[in-house]
């Protein structure tokens, strides 16, 4: 089930994503969309961090599914 926190995050994101777009066209500076990216990878870094568990741990459980 979807938890209401995570569609706060998904709008954030792509509130992020459209704002980067947008100034990224008009500005013709199209390293700005390389801001979503960032946003989205320190997302993910932010939640592995807050699992319970020692962090070597967790990696190697994250990558070890199949």
């Amino acid at each position: 089930m979807i938890k209401k926190e995570d569609i706060e995050i998904f709008y954030i994101l792509l509130f992020i994503t459209g704002i980067c777009l947008i100034l990224a066209l008009k500005k013709k500076q199209f390293k700005l969309l390389t801001i979503p990216f960032i946003a989205i990878a320190l997302y993910i870094v932010a939640e592995i961090i807050m699992i319970p568990l020692p962090l070597l741990d967790t990696v190697k459980f994250i990558f070890s599914l199949q």
